[in-house]
């Protein structure tokens, strides 16, 4: 799996590398207390891009708009510390992969196994691993914030994956991404705002205005939200977005 994602995300830089680069990211040579590793001046940038490279791949799978509407759940729930960050961060992780997995299983098949037989060059096998992604990231995308990034390029057609360039696709892709997430995060958040609004309507009416207010909701909004299945309808909301 991990064999997988690096290759996607070597897949997105491969377009800005070209077709004739295949300068190595190190280099051995012999010296007089052994053999000196060195890194070439050409591949210096993009040896830098690595640690960014997790982020930047994150960012154009499903991850983004499972994670901030599961952290909007928990806003909205009113209890900031429960679920723990890693849990959040750990099923919106298992979901992506979930997601992400026939583009996944798509790229195994037509681009790093042929690679790892050694039918098809590095530079062949990144160009066609980045087709499932670009599919994936463009049935994602609104046709309107696609033409925000596309609307002074004409050679671009919106309906073949191919002629939509990356540096245009993501963020696009990411645009989108956020917008579709805050409106399930509005639609999850609204019932739990409804009862901040009653709790603190009553206990205002009674009189009670040095009780907090969340003392009292937070347990209400958890015995709904358990009552209703709200992970089950959660998780298959967000599964079915897509």
């Amino acid at each position: 799996m991990r064999a997988l994602w690096l290759l996607a995300s070597l897949a997105l830089c491969a377009p800005a590398l070209g077709a004739e680069s295949s300068v190595p990211l190190l280099s051995v040579t012999p010296g007089a207390g052994g053999q000196v590793i060195g890194v070439p001046g050409a591949s210096l940038p993009w040896l830098l891009l690595f640690p960014f490279l997790p982020a930047l791949l994150l960012a154009f799978t499903a991850f983004t708009r499972i994670a901030v509407v599961l952290f909007l759940l928990r806003q909205g729930l009113g209890s900031h510390t429960a679920p723990p960050n890693l849990v959040l961060m750990g099923l919106a992780v298992l979901l992506t992969i979930f997601v992400m997995s026939p583009a996944l299983k798509t790229i195994n098949a037509e681009a790093y196994q042929p690679y790892l037989a050694g039918s098809l060059t590095f530079n062949a096998a990144a160009e066609q691993a980045a087709q499932p992604l670009k599919t994936f990231m463009l049935r994602q995308t609104r046709a309107e914030d696609l033409s925000l990034f596309t609307e002074d390029d004409k050679t671009i057609d919106p309906q073949k994956v191919e002629s939509v360039p990356l540096a245009a696709l993501a963020p696009a892709f990411l645009t989108s991404e956020l917008k579709t997430a805050f409106q399930i995060g509005f639609m999850v958040v609204l019932p739990f705002l409804v009862i901040d609004l009653v709790v603190a309507a009553v206990l205002t009416a009674l009189g009670m205005i040095m009780l907090p207010p969340q003392l009292v909701s937070l347990p209400l909004k958890l015995l709904l939200f358990v009552t209703v299945d709200g992970w089950h309808l959660l998780v298959g909301s967000l599964l079915g977005s897509f």
